[in-house]
């Protein structure tokens, strides 16, 4: 069973989503043998009815096989099943006409048409909702679904069925046979929309980095562009002034290295801003995106009144946690808590949906934490479950092993703050940063901490 939910747990939710649907098609046979197949035996114990339930076991599994297959081609990864499509459809008149005939030569009994009148409807609609799966057009699917009760009506007269139970039977057979097209086609709709929105989720990320990006471009554009400018103006006219030998030359490039020095405050400025963390800030920031990206998430606690050397600090472990809860695993729910106490402030950030599996030689747990980049604090484009930058693989009850674990932990040194990561319960994570209000606050950076 560990096994089987270790399997089931490190699956996104599309490629669940699509797993249930796979096998929701599958059960659509086991459904038609026993509801139809079996039952024949109930009513009848001829030499007939072998036959007819042989035919509803190989007519269920074509159907199980031909779904399959349309449901990789609704995926886009296999051409649409064209000749298996013609296979089925073949196989189930050939099916339902012997019945039929069955049903009018093979015996005496009510019971034994009885039975062949259920085998042979319940072929029909199986065979016409699994076929209508494999039309991409909803309107060829209806013209599919009549036909094939069309079918069953024509082929009643010629084997002496009167007309009105032809006229019922073809009824049936579209009813039936429509009620199992609509639940199929539903079943798809989902599984795409559930990829579409996967993808848009992703895509969102995307952007972000993106539009970051373009941010922090324009900023150091905005400081560096009109001084780089002046500096080239200047070195060029003491270029000029030193060629004459005038004495103006050194007082140009005494501005110039004024400008240069001004420009690299500025910078530094721009860095700072970029890279220091407001705790409140990047909790509200945390729930919306985690919001956003469908995980349940409830903040606790209030930032007022701590230093900003400690918001810093801990707004960039919210950064890092929150990246990695939408960068790995597969979360429903993340809880944020912030509290003070013994004269410490402590942030615990704790998630579920992480995969975690048995390994190692000590028989220890492994459970990928996902270290992050340790920088800029925005979610990577890649896809969950499987992120796109350095992944750490911690044992139980060590955070240590990836680089934005590590510099979390480094940063965190800097205000004597301490940092600790494991896993929690069957599938949860746990991220725990405790800072002292009164520590080694003076000359800090606490952003200058590399990652």
């Amino acid at each position: 069973m560990s096994g089987a939910g270790g399997w089931w747990r490190e699956k996104t939710t599309p490629a669940k989503v699509e797993t249930y649907t796979r096998w929701s098609f599958h059960f659509f046979a086991v459904i038609e043998v026993t509801a139809i197949g079996l039952p024949v035996f109930g009513e009848t114990r001829t030499a007939l009815s072998a036959w007819m339930i042989a035919m509803v076991v190989v007519h269920a599994v074509l159907c199980a096989l031909t779904a399959s297959r349309a449901l990789d081609w609704t995926r886009g990864r296999r051409e649409q099943p064209v000749r298996l499509l013609w296979v089925l459809g073949a196989a189930t008149y050939a099916f339902a006409v012997t019945v039929l005939a069955l049903r009018t030569h093979g015996g005496p009994g009510d019971d034994t048409k009885s039975a062949a009148a259920t085998v042979f409807v319940g072929i029909l609609a199986f065979g016409a909702g699994t076929t209508a799966l494999g039309v991409r057009n909803r309107r060829r699917a209806m013209a599919v679904i009549a036909g094939f009760a069309f079918g069953a009506g024509l082929v009643s007269f010629p084997l002496a069925m009167p007309g009105a139970a032809a006229l019922v039977t073809a009824v049936a057979v579209f009813m039936a046979g429509g009620f199992l097209a609509a639940t199929s086609f539903f079943s798809v709709w989902l599984l795409n929309a559930v990829y579409e929105l996967d993808e848009a989720r992703e895509t969102r990320a995307r952007l972000a980095v993106a539009e970051e990006r373009l941010r922090f471009g324009r900023d150091l554009h905005d400081v560096l562009g009109r001084n780089l400018a002046v500096i080239a103006l200047k070195s060029e006219l003491a270029v000029q002034l030193a060629r004459r030998e005038r004495p103006e030359a050194v007082e140009q490039m005494i501005e110039v290295q004024r400008i240069a020095q001004e420009s690299q405050r500025e910078v530094r400025a721009v860095v700072r801003g970029y890279r220091d963390a407001d705790l409140a800030a990047e909790l509200a920031g945390a729930q919306g995106v985690l919001a956003a990206a469908g995980i349940d998430c409830a903040v606790t606690g209030d930032t007022a009144g701590l230093p900003a050397q400690v918001q810093s600090a801990l707004g960039w472990v919210v950064r890092e946690a929150t990246t990695n809860v939408l960068r790995h695993g597969d979360a429903g729910r993340c809880t944020v808590g912030l509290r003070v106490r013994e004269g410490r402030v402590v942030l615990t950030v704790e998630n579920d949906g992480v995969a975690v599996r048995a390994g190692g030689a000590g028989g220890g747990v492994e459970v990928v934490v996902g270290a992050g980049d340790g920088g800029g604090g925005v979610v990577d484009g890649g896809r969950r479950g499987r992120g796109g930058g350095v992944e750490g693989s911690a044992p139980a009850g060590d955070g240590s092993g990836g680089s934005g674990i590590a510099g979390l932990r480094e940063r965190l040194a800097v205000v004597e703050g301490t940092l600790e990561a494991g896993p929690v319960g069957a599938d949860g994570f746990r991220v725990v940063a405790s800072v002292p209000l009164a520590g080694r606050t003076a000359d800090t950076n606490v952003s200058g901490v590399t990652s």
